[in-house]
């Protein structure tokens, strides 16, 4: 889930999101929310951690990113694999890890070019990365997921949730109407500090600073899963604490946390 940018910066055409990615590498957690930070309500590191013996499966990062989720995988799976297309991100994995970053097999490619890892994947997992704004591309990338993990394989992925974004928008309009404000003012207000304009709802897109991302519903993941093969998908929340992250959090902290999606299923 990206964090709210400032109004004032606005999105910059760039149709190459390799470069785009790369050049945001040093912002990258000031951009998007740490699915890993204290605070966060994740169930991604108890479905691998219930795995049995580890120290024996081949585990794949998938858009791995700035690498935050690889020190929970060095050293407890067999064989750890890093993918990113941004040559950028992946440097940043290298100097996040230090002297165990030589215990990961990182891949600088799209994340649907798997063919040499072909039924090779005990477990993949793709935190906030299967966000191409390209759905042609998400449902290569799907497929070449599900050919790359072994019979009896695990898929864990965490997709931006576009109804979160929604969700922030009904609680803002609620809680302007309840300060007095007419419908029409409460709407704009709304709009304004969801920021809507960096959002195509009817698509699900996101765009800023170059960056163009996919955003999903909880319909739509179950939808292209199936698409590319998948079976026992399921799915469950990511839930974001309230904080400076999301606007208007002091006045939401009793109402349910915002949100990501984390979809689990077998090939």
């Amino acid at each position: 889930m990206a964090k709210s940018p400032s109004s004032k910066e606005q999105p910059a055409a760039d149709n190459d999101q390799g470069t785009a990615w790369s050049r945001q590498a040093t912002r990258y957690d000031e951009l998007f929310l740490d699915p890993f930070r204290p605070g966060v309500e994740s169930p991604l590191l108890p479905a691998l951690a219930a795995l049995p013996n580890p120290e024996t499966l081949t585990i794949a990062d998938l858009g791995c990113g700035t690498g935050p989720l690889l020190p929970h995988l060095v050293g407890k799976f067999g064989r750890v694999i890093a993918l990113d297309f941004a040559p950028a991100m992946i440097a940043k994995s290298r100097k996040r890890l230090g002297k165990r970053a030589s215990q990961v097999e990182f891949l600088q490619r799209s994340m649907d070019e798997l063919d040499d890892l072909a039924g090779t994947l005990d477990v993949a997992v793709a935190v906030n990365s299967i966000v191409m704004p390209d759905v042609r591309i998400i449902d290569r990338a799907l497929s070449a997921i599900h050919a790359a993990l072994k019979p009896g394989g695990r898929f864990f992925t965490v997709l931006p949730a576009m109804d979160a974004i929604q969700y922030h928008t009904m609680i803002l309009h609620d809680h302007a109407l309840d300060r007095g404000l007419e419908p029409e003012e409460a709407e704009r207000h709304a709009v304004f500090h969801a920021e809507h304009h960096y959002y195509d709802f009817a698509f699900g897109r996101f765009g800023f600073l170059g960056l163009r991302q996919k955003f999903w519903q909880p319909w739509e993941a179950t939808h292209r899963l199936s698409k590319a093969g998948f079976r026992d998908i399921e799915l469950s929340k990511v839930l974001y604490p309230w904080d400076d992250n999301i606007a208007g959090f002091q006045d939401f902290t009793h109402l349910p946390q915002s949100w990501d999606w984390f979809v689990q299923a077998r090939p």
